[in-house]
Formats: structure tokens, C-alpha cells, sequence
């Protein structure tokens, strides 16, 4: 199959992607309620979620390094099983030790199965598709977003606060454990076959260094730092200000709601905006809507805020991965969506650790104002990054310049 033939493995990576991403988002916030009722703090709440990313940090560039020369799909089962075991011993554990490393394994498998998925889509995309399919991908990650906390709020709640997140991270694995249904056949053998002539690697310093590379990973840290803190100190907050669990899981399923919306509709915001202007203005409304959540403003308040913030935070990941994807030397496009993915992790390892030091000296509300800052110097990035890979079509606002610059030379 050609780079932009037949769709249908997209389809069916989107909805294996729904399901897993499903059990992780149903995981995250179980995960947050069962330390608690085992007696974690908040601190001890930022080092778990910090876990969760620490282990994927040592494996992501092999992986890339991997699928750069081989196979993505063997990826994708494998990250399903690692997430489903993570998810369900997670329900299981006992201590506060070995829920972080059951979270440790659920991230592993997060990362095998994106790392697959992303190269994937990269491979069987032609170039004038992969900001319009990884915006169609992301969906697959938005309703995971969407359903799992909303089911995790279902199930958690009353008296035995421990049991009924126990029992939500058991759900979390089972329903993962379902996404391996859609998985057969997905990749084309030709992509495959033809990936396995190339030649010898790139060094990851010359990826680094590629226009266009380090911006996307920092956009991309920036946009995955503020969902993760939002769903593992959402239901902190909750806790401070009243706020129920069912509610919580309500106000992330907004969010998640409002990123799908955003995706549907991104190839008509970037044929208006263009990519730089769409990233820049995007994160910097993400920034300020962050540092509101510190406020201490009613629910409803809370929701319009979650709502727009959701719109914002979809447009990052889709347009990073494009940028990262068409700026990549050939032949080392998978190993740079590795070290996007890397860049990631290194934001899920650093922003729960700072957020939990931060909430345990300011207030469980300081994380959000950290993130809101974090989203103002990604904006800034995204301002001063290529305004697109070379060999791209100008957008819409990139012609408008250009054509300004040409009538300012003429005269006219």
C-alpha cells in the first residue's frame, strides 16, 4: 500500500488507540484516588505520576532507532498488554511503592504503543496528509481522554475510596486489553519491506539539530505537561474545594470533548492561520487559561475554562509530531518522533515532581500557575520556529506575508 492509498488502517488505529489511551486515562486519576486512600500526600501523588514517565525515558530512542529499520506494528500489542498488566496490578497493589511501579510498566506500555502508532502513521501518510491524519490519530487519544474519566468517576466514590479505584483500574485493564482486536493487519508489508533497505542511522545530535526538530519536541512537552498535571492534580483540587469525583471525571471528559472538536476542525484553522500563528496564539491562550485554574472560581467557571483549554492543547500534539515528522533527516523520522517522545516523558517526570514540590509549599492550586508559565515559553517557541518544514505549501498566513513583503520591495 502507498503513502496515501486506502485509509482503513487509520480507522482502525484510531479506535485501538481509543481503547488504549481509554485505559490509561481511566488508570491515571484511579490512581491518584487509591494513594490517597492509602495515605499519599501531594507530594507523594507527584512522585507516582512522575514514575509513570521515568522508565519510558530510558527505551524511547532504542525503540525509534528500531522501527526506523523494521516493523511498527509489533509495537502496538505489545504496548496494549504492558498497559492492561499496568493498569490491573495498579488495582491490585497494596503500597504506595508498588502502585509506582505497576504505573511505571502502564507507561512503558503507553509509550511502545505510540511510538508504533506515530512511525505508522508517518510511513503510510503522504506529506500533504500527515497534518490532516495525525490530527485524525490524536482523535483516537482525545475520546480515550474523553470516556476514561468519566467511567473512572462512575466507579469511584463513597466510604471505600481504596475499593472502588481498585476496582476502576481493573475495568481500565480489562477494556484496554480489547484494543488488540483492531491491530490485525494494520501495516502495509510494503511500507515494511521497503523500511528495511535503509541505510546507516542518523546521529541523534544531526536530528537535533534539524530546523524545526527541537521546537516541535518543546511545543509537544509543553501541550502533554499541562494534560498530565491537569488529570493527576484535577482531582487533588477537587478534594480542596469539595469538588466530587464523578464531577471531576466530568470536567477532564470536557476537556478531552473540546480537544476532539478542535482536531475535526484543524485543517480549516490551519488553512486561516496557518501553523506558527495557530501554535503561538493556541499555547498562549493555554497559558492564561492554566494560571486561571489557581483561582478559586465557581464549577461552572471551571468548565468554560476546561472547555477552551481543551480546544487550545489539541491543536499542539498533531502539529508537533508534522513538524518533527517533515524536519527529520529520511531515514530517522521514527527516531525523531522518539525523541519527541522522550522530550515528553522528560516533561512527565519533571512537571509532576516540580508540581508536587510546588503544591506541597503553595498550595495544591501552584501547579496550574507553573503550567501556565511552562505554556507562555512554548509560545514563544512556536513564534520563533520555521514557519514550515521545507518543501511544505505556504499557509494562508505565511502568504499573506509574503505577499506584504513583495508589495513593500515594488512600491505598490
Amino acid at each position: 500500500m502507498r503513502p496515501g492509498g486506502n485509509r482503513g488502517w487509520l480507522l482502525r488505529l484510531v479506535i485501538a488507540f481509543s481503547l488504549a489511551q481509554g485505559a490509561v486515562s481511566m488508570a491515571r486519576p484511579a490512581v491518584s484516588y487509591r494513594a490517597l486512600a492509602l495515605g499519599a500526600d501531594e507530594r507523594a501523588i507527584g512522585v507516582i505520576a512522575g514514575v509513570y514517565a521515568l522508565l519510558p525515558l530510558f527505551v524511547a530512542v532504542p525503540l525509534g532507532r528500531r522501527t526506523d529499520h523494521g516493523r511498527c506494528a509489533p509495537l502496538l500489542p505489545v504496548g496494549v498488554v504492558l498497559i492492561s498488566g499496568g493498569c490491573a496490578l495498579s488495582g491490585l497493589a497494596g503500597s504506595l511503592w508498588a502502585m509506582a511501579v505497576w504505573s511505571g510498566v502502564m507507561g512503558l506500555g503507553h509509550l511502545c504503543f505510540v511510538i508504533g502508532a506515530q512511525s505508522l502513521v508517518a510511513r503510510q501518510s503522504a506529506p500533504h496528509e500527515q497534518d490532516r491524519n495525525f490530527g485524525h490519530f490524536t482523535i483516537g487519544a482525545s475520546l480515550g481522554q474523553l470516556v476514561g474519566p468519566i467511567a473512572a468517576g462512575a466507579l469511584i466514590g463513597g466510604p471505600d475510596m481504596a475499593g472502588t479505584s481498585a476496582l476502576a483500574l481493573l475495568v481500565a485493564g480489562a477494556g484496554g486489553a480489547v484494543a488488540v482486536t483492531s491491530l490485525w493487519r494494520i501495516e502495509s508489508p510494503v511500507t515494511a519491506n521497503s523500511r528495511r533497505e535503509q541505510g546507516e542511522r542518523v546521529p541523534v545530535q544531526r536530528i537535533l539539530r534539524a530546523r524545526g526538530v527541537p521546537a516541535g519536541i518543546f511545543i509537544s512537552l509543553a501541550v502533554l505537561s499541562a494534560t498530565d498535571i491537569l488529570t493527576a492534580y484535577l482531582p487533588v483540587v477537587g478534594e480542596h474545594r469539595g469538588i466530587a469525583p464523578a464531577m471531576i471525571g466530568v470536567l477532564l471528559s470536557l476537556r478531552a470533548a473540546a480537544t476532539i472538536a478542535c482536531r475535526l476542525v484543524l485543517t480549516p484553522l490551519l488553512r486561516l492561520l496557518g501553523r506558527t500563528l495557530l501554535l503561538t496564539v493556541t499555547c498562549l491562550l493555554a497559558a492564561l487559561l492554566c494560571a486561571g485554574i489557581a483561582l478559586p472560581v465557581p464549577v461552572w467557571a471551571l468548565a468554560v475554562m476546561l472547555a477552551v483549554l481543551g480546544f487550545c492543547l489539541g491543536v499542539g500534539q498533531p502539529l508537533s509530531m508534522t513538524t518533527v515528522v517533515q524536519a527529520a533527516p529520511e531515514g530517522a523520522r521514527s527516531t525523531a518522533l522518539a525523541l519527541r517522545l522522550t522530550g515528553n516523558r522528560l516533561g512527565q517526570v519533571a512537571a509532576p515532581a516540580s508540581a508536587g514540590l510546588v503544591a506541597g509549599l503553595a498550595g495544591v492550586a501552584a501547579p496550574f500557575v507553573m503550567l501556565g508559565a511552562l505554556l507562555l515559553v512554548s509560545a514563544g517557541t512556536a513564534l520563533r520556529a520555521p514557519a514550515r518544514p521545507a518543501g511544505e505549501p505556504e499557509d494562508a498566513g505565511e502568504a499573506s506575508l509574503s505577499r506584504a513583503i513583495l508589495r513593500r520591495k515594488s512600491g505598490i
